[in-house]
């Protein structure tokens, strides 16, 4: 067998040391906007997740789950699997939650002292009004948790201007980094609240705990494990893009592509945006309706035989027949991806023999675009 003389060299790294890796938690927490602990897990998101529910929650926990999309179903599983009581706020996907439907929430449970919610959803393309939402908590006196993963990098993220408690953050998606490292920024109520629960894992790789008492405790003078290094490598580079590229145009870039996406979809033969509104509009995935009796499963691989390197997919589970996904985060919030994607969504149609106009749908995703950066 050859060895590939092109690839990167991935092996024989000197070790990463502590204070570089402290310097990345640094990097990731100027970038979250926070002053808060940060610690960083080799996982996806999904492991800061479940360590930040699992080590707030239970049995006398009270819980607020919002739900306007896949995560927030979890979310609602764990902190039952904890002993929590729940109430769930269900947003229909085609939009965002209503800050007066957390305030009421709130009013008619006094007792809730942890929220959990998700800021954009991928996979229904919402974003929710987290300024909002974090004044009518902590007014409350309960704990916010947010899913930030879809958003940082995407929109802003105001981790402590918002009183988020606990902020997850991963790499895959805005930042066009690792997806197998993610970062949890944790208030100091939310330290308390930890401690405090006879019921957070101690000595787990899902223990928040393990990572105050041997690293922030001690100063981050030594690691407590070995980490993923090119995880943690690449998740500094890409916090240093964004940093180099100016966040302010990063999160431009994903306005536009939202904006133009949403301009174009409605010319390709009976395609609609599913969020309704431009404001629920999430900036790093748009998702699309299909027309009644079109399954968005049939339209997904038509355009992919005509375009392969376009990210659209069909939706998961029971929306497959109906969503198709756009995402254009990353790399993928460029002008170019938009209109190729539009291109490859219309060829789709056209080979399930709807009419589109690819002229109009190019134009009005140009003016959209122009519309938000001046470009």
């Amino acid at each position: 067998m050859t060895a590939n003389v092109d690839a990167p060299v991935l092996l024989d790294l000197p070790p990463l040391t502590a204070e570089h890796f402290a310097r990345i938690e640094d990097k990731v927490a100027s970038l979250m906007r926070t002053r808060a602990n940060v610690v960083t897990m080799q996982g996806e998101a999904l492991l800061p997740l479940e360590a930040a529910i699992r080590g707030v929650a239970g049995p006398g926990t009270v819980a607020l789950n919002i739900i306007t999309g896949p995560y927030g179903e979890t979310f609602g599983r764990w902190l039952r699997s904890c002993g929590a009581r729940v109430v769930t706020i269900e947003a229909p996907f085609t939009g965002a939650v209503a800050p007066e439907q957390v305030a009421e929430a709130l009013r008619q449970n006094p007792e809730i002292d942890f929220v959990s919610l998700v800021h954009a959803e991928a996979a229904t393309g919402n974003t929710n009004p987290v300024a909002q939402i974090g004044a009518l908590v902590r007014d409350h006196g309960a704990l916010l948790m947010l899913d930030a993963v879809a958003s940082v990098g995407a929109e802003p993220l105001l981790t402590d201007e918002w009183g988020v408690d606990l902020c997850i953050i991963g790499g895959q998606k805005a930042l066009a980094g690792p997806a197998g490292v993610s970062s949890v920024s944790v208030s100091d109520r939310a330290w308390e609240r930890i401690t405090a629960n006879e019921q957070a894992p101690r000595g787990s790789y899902l223990s928040l705990l393990d990572w105050k008492e041997r690293w922030w405790d001690r100063g981050r003078a030594a690691l407590p494990h070995a980490p993923a290094q090119w995880e943690m490598l690449s998740l500094e580079q890409a916090v240093d893009r964004i940093e180099a590229e100016g966040l302010d145009r990063t999160i431009q870039r994903h306005r536009a592509a939202a904006a133009a996406t949403r301009a174009g979809v409605p010319e390709l033969g009976g395609l609609t945006p599913y969020v309704i509104r431009d404001q629920d509009a999430a900036p790093a995935a748009t998702t699309v309706r299909t027309p009644a009796g079109v399954d968005a499963r049939q339209v997904v691989t038509a355009a992919l035989a005509a375009d392969a390197s376009v990210p659209v997919q069909a939706a998961a589970g029971a929306l497959a027949g109906e969503m198709i996904r756009v995402n254009h985060y990353g790399q993928a919030a460029d002008q170019d991806v938009v209109r190729a994607s539009l291109a490859a969504l219309g060829a789709g149609m056209q080979a399930l023999g709807h009419a589109v106009d690819l002229e109009a749908a190019a134009r009005l995703a140009d003016t959209a675009w122009a519309e938000v950066t001046g470009r």
